[in-house]
């Protein structure tokens, strides 16, 4: 029994309107380079072999979302990814961190994975609760929740970053500035 296969060129147009947006939730879900390709190849397998007429590009790319969220879960429970440890944990622990990673996207890849999801689907990818909570299977206001708790959290990740921060210049200022008025004072 042949199963038709979707012409090279809708693949290619999928893969180039959509492929960033299934590798990038992929990748914040799994936390893994290697995970997030082998999920994005599996998922524009299954468009190949995928029968589904879709209305237009955002029908097609929430579909590959959907698929890419169902995807990672399966790889997730399987008992392989259990027993393995992702190769970018290793390399991290030798490597610096780099300088491109915003502390607020640090923070986010902190968060729990419910919470993180609806933050990327909301803020990266632009949906809607109601579009995310079909996507992710769940009501609405659990998105909301969600994102509300997202929120919070982070504000008070960043603002702790922050305070200290602040802390640490407000007392390397003073120190250095009694240091000069103790050194001013001692010459008079």
């Amino acid at each position: 029994m042949q199963t038709k296969l979707r012409s090279d060129a809708f693949l290619q147009q999928a893969m180039d309107t959509c492929g960033d947006a299934v590798y990038r939730l992929a990748l914040c879900r799994l936390n893994s380079r290697a995970d997030a390709e082998d999920v994005y190849q599996e998922v524009f397998l299954r468009l190949l072999r995928d029968d589904t007429d879709f209305r237009d590009t955002e029908h097609l790319k929430a579909w590959l979302l959907r698929v890419t969220l169902s995807r990672c879960a399966d790889l997730r429970r399987s008992a392989w990814f259990k027993r393995t440890a992702p190769m970018e944990a290793a390399a991290d622990t030798a490597a610096p961190e780099p300088e491109n990673s915003s502390e607020l996207w640090q923070a986010v890849h902190a968060l729990p994975d419910d919470q993180r999801i609806a933050v990327w689907l909301h803020y990266v990818e632009g949906y809607r609760t109601e579009e995310i909570a079909e996507m992710v299977g769940c009501r609405p206001a659990t998105v909301r929740t969600r994102l509300h708790r997202a929120r919070k959290q982070l504000k008070l990740d960043l603002e702790g970053s922050y305070d200290e921060e602040q802390l640490e210049r407000t007392e390397g200022h003073q120190g250095s500035a009694g240091a000069e008025g103790a050194h001013a004072g001692s010459s008079s």
